[in-house]
């Protein structure tokens, strides 16, 4: 079964976004923090150790990715990684000279939060978890700068200006992330709203403008009738009478249908309906019992092979009902048949082997068969009476 488009939009969005973080981290580090860790080399007082975070830094976010991109969600163990991160920035900060502490040199401490967005992309409380990381260095490097002396104004309001900008890129791409699939959720589930909505509306004016067809042919047939009897028609003809009961009966099941949209079902037994009262068969169709479920196509072919059958073999009259429940579908026909008709054989009025199926234990008065689709088909003959009967479980 294929899913809800729904959760396919808001899915693609999600990986998109997902994508974007891990893009600008690895930028991020591949540009800038590269760039600063070569221009300040001369000055490092430990470069290795600089060099080393770096790809320290760099198998950490890979992982993450990986983790993000492959499975869809955070790496295992993810505060280790988590304290690795922050061990980076240890290390940069050891290898800094003491005035360098919040200076060009220092490139961990402010790339690092986009690490922990990586890192925390897909936790259930990823916005509570990066603000405890970043917290965490924050008050890393603070504690470094009060263990250096490194505590002068310029350089507090240079940590504060870093650590303000920072938290607003960082904090900002794994919201603006996450409100993006979001917001693409929403917008999928409007979509499908107006979708549905539009479906309907057109169902229902197909439906309206079918049943102004059926009136305008009863009102019509109903005219000529009438204009019949107003000339000086006998009542009592047979052949006006029966005319006068078929008009009754169409006008009673036009009268009857209150649904805006019948289903597949009912639309395709009022099709077989309307070709028998063509050929002059008078058919009474009850309105449904129960709430007919939106059934798949094979199974409402398979429904209503056999009282189409029944309908096209009768001969002046029949009656249609259909039943619903929560557990299975009824559909049933009664009608009158010509005495000499084969039920089981003949292609057109036949209920068993013109549907290829196959009769077990019958005989030419009834029997009972199950189709190919789950239909179960019980058949009756009295006579000229034809009672047909097409059960299928819902689910």
């Amino acid at each position: 079964m294929s899913e809800d488009p729904r959760i396919l939009v808001a899915r693609r969005y999600a990986r998109g976004a997902t994508v974007a973080a891990v893009a600008v981290a690895a930028a991020w580090h591949l540009g800038h923090n590269l760039a600063a860790t070569l221009a300040a080399w001369p000055g490092y007082r430990h470069p290795w150790t600089a060099l080393a975070a770096w790809f320290g830094y760099l198998l950490i976010g890979a992982a993450g990715a990986a983790a993000l991109l492959r499975a869809g969600r955070p790496p295992r163990a993810v505060w280790a990684y988590a304290g690795a991160a922050l061990a980076v920035v240890a290390a940069v900060l050891a290898a800094c000279p003491p005035d360098q502490t919040v200076g060009a040199a220092n490139w961990a401490w402010g790339s690092i939060g986009w690490l922990g967005v990586i890192l925390f992309w897909r936790r259930r409380h990823h916005l509570r978890e990066l603000f405890l990381f970043l917290g965490a260095d924050a008050v890393l490097v603070l504690a470094w700068m009060l263990a250096a002396g490194d505590t002068g104004r310029v350089a507090l309001a240079r940590y504060l200006m870093l650590l303000v900008g920072s938290l607003t890129l960082q904090i900002g791409g794994a919201v603006g992330g996450h409100a993006l699939g979001t917001a693409a959720a929403w917008a999928a589930d409007a979509s499908a709203r107006r979708a549905a909505t539009e479906a309907e509306r057109r169902g229902a004016e197909l439906v309206h403008a079918d049943r102004l067809r059926r009136y305008e042919a009863v009102r019509h047939a109903a005219a000529g009738l009438l204009t019949e009897i107003a000339a000086g028609a006998d009542p009592a003809d047979e052949r006006l009478r029966r005319d006068c009961a078929m008009g009754a009966a169409r006008l009673r099941r036009l009268l009857a249908e209150t649904d805006d949209d019948p289903g597949p079902l009912l639309r395709t037994l009022r099709a077989h309906v309307v070709d028998a009262e063509r050929r002059g068969v008078l058919v009474t169709m009850e309105p449904p019992v129960g709430t007919v479920p939106d059934l798949p196509p094979d199974a409402v072919e398979a429904l209503a092979a056999a009282p189409a059958r029944a309908l096209r073999a009768a001969r002046t009259e029949a009656r249609v009902t259909v039943y619903a429940t929560p557990r299975e579908v009824i559909v049933s026909v009664v009608a009158d048949i010509d005495a000499d008709s084969d039920t089981d054989t003949d292609a057109d009025t036949g209920v068993g082997a013109a549907a290829g199926d196959e009769i077990d234990g019958a005989d030419a008065d009834g029997g009972t068969s199950r189709t190919a689709g789950g239909v179960e088909v019980t058949r009756q003959r009295e006579g000229r009476s034809l009672w047909i009967q097409s059960s299928r479980p819902v689910g």
